[in-house]
């Protein structure tokens, strides 16, 4: 267990009220972590923080609710200070929260919704890392987490814009790690590959498209979100500790292949 001891960190989650990021909170304060809930909705944000304190904090407060639209860089900046208020640091960062507006042909996809994918999925995430690496920095320690997306290793011809963000976000990770690892930092993505989320809704509510999504996997099943906080914890621990730079891809066996 002690590979895995998160005592002492403070996770900061975005897109945490739902899915993946809902489990990789859950994961965290269940192995020690202080983690800090945040989504777009403050009432969702403190329905997961209540549910987490009543589960894992045993009459402590380790989840805290801060509501937080990913698009604004003022938000993300609020969003880390009142962390540092409340904990004193951030640690760990898991980059869940992206859009995916549009589906269908490239051919179709409106400027704005483009730009918005763009922002939400890397540019957002650039901003959150330059937040908190100055502190990591400073302590010489910190994990940073990015949710990828097995999409970000090929083309698609239904959710394209979505897949080239994944992409950027795993050569994120890759900057990071090659900049900052001489300060202890290490920074690695995870590439889900078709997990059972409402975001992915579009992909497995049609039966047809669902047996063609899995039959190209070896389990040849959809995945559930917590089976990709385990991923999540590992790299946040000790058990980590020599991981950086890297893609996870928890998918099923899609890429193997």
């Amino acid at each position: 267990m002690s590979l895995f001891d998160l005592t002492g960190k403070v996770a900061i989650v975005t897109g945490a009220t739902k899915g993946i990021g809902e489990a990789i909170a859950h994961r965290l304060a269940e192995h020690g972590a202080k983690v800090v809930i945040s989504s777009r909705k403050q009432d969702a944000c403190e329905r997961v923080a209540a549910a987490i304190n009543g589960k894992w904090g045993k009459g402590e407060e380790v989840a805290l609710p801060i509501a937080c639209n990913i698009g604004y860089k003022e938000q993300l900046q609020n969003l880390v200070d009142q962390t540092g208020a409340k904990w004193g640091k951030v640690t760990t960062l898991v980059c869940n929260a992206a859009v995916n507006p549009h589906f269908g042909s490239m051919l179709d996809i409106p400027d704005d919704a483009f730009e918005r994918i763009m922002r939400s999925n890397i540019l957002s995430n650039q901003w959150l890392c330059n937040m908190v690496l100055p502190q990591m920095i400073a302590r010489k320690d910190g994990s940073i987490i990015i949710i990828s997306s097995i999409g970000g290793h090929h083309g698609n011809s239904v959710i394209g814009g979505y897949c080239i963000s994944k992409a950027a976000d795993m050569q994120l990770a890759r900057n990071i790690a090659v900049e900052f690892g001489v300060h202890n930092i290490r920074a690695n993505a995870i590439a889900p590959g078709l997990i059972k989320t409402d975001f992915a809704k579009a992909l497995w509510s049609d039966p047809e498209i669902l047996a063609d999504s899995v039959s190209g996997s070896t389990l040849k099943r959809i995945g559930a979100p917590d089976e990709i906080a385990g991923a999540a914890v590992f790299l946040a621990s000790a058990a980590g500790a020599f991981v950086t730079g890297q893609t996870i891809n928890v998918d099923g066996g899609a890429t193997a292949f």
